[in-house]
């Protein structure tokens, strides 16, 4: 079936036009909420919302003939997701921060490294997990400009916030994912 096709069944509301792009979009897309998520669990719920909200937006529009599907969903699936982890990370921001328990001092050296970690060659799994670990809005603004190449000002646009609070909040993820990724890393060989 063509992309012109499958855009009619669409706006037609067809629940099989609707499950042919599901199931054709949902490693990648479902991918893409694992970025942005703290868990599964989460990730589950916003891919859910977001791919529904997408293709409703696909139904609203009456320029079916105009519209490349696949960047299309992929635009507006990463638009959905960050607005709806915006919506939810104060309640993850705290459950996230907060330890009770941890008394083990910080070491905010970047340059005290005992051995080279060759960053081209993290396991998937590792760098997943060291994403996930990241506070929400770090997580936002780091899979925003780093893995989808958005400018600091398109993300700052997305975001609603100011380029500085973006480019702050950048370094900060950075900073912070070298950091899991190194305890990630010894977890393993531990």
């Amino acid at each position: 079936m063509s992309s012109d096709e499958l855009l009619a069944l669409i706006h037609k509301k067809d629940a099989n036009a609707r499950k042919m792009v599901f199931d054709s979009n949902y490693g990648k897309l479902y991918g893409v909420a694992m970025r942005y998520c703290k868990s599964p669990e989460q990730a589950e719920e916003v891919f859910n919302l977001a791919f529904n909200n997408c293709l409703n937006k696909l139904v609203q529009l009456r320029q079916a003939k105009s519209i490349n599907l696949d960047e299309f969903l992929e635009k507006e699936f990463i638009q959905e997701c960050v607005t709806h982890i915006k919506n939810i990370r104060s309640e993850y921001y705290v459950s996230s921060t907060v330890h009770a328990t941890e008394s083990a001092p910080k070491n905010y050296n970047l340059f005290e490294n005992n051995e080279w970690i060759d960053y081209n060659h993290v396991d998937t799994e590792v760098l997943i997990k060291s994403l996930q670990q990241l506070v929400p809005s770090q997580r936002l603004v780091f899979n925003l400009h780093v893995v989808d190449n958005l400018s600091l000002k398109e993300a700052a646009t997305l975001l609603e916030s100011s380029e500085e609070t973006v480019k702050s909040n950048l370094e900060k993820a950075r900073y912070n994912l070298q950091k899991n990724i190194e305890k990630n890393l010894k977890s393993i060989k531990a």
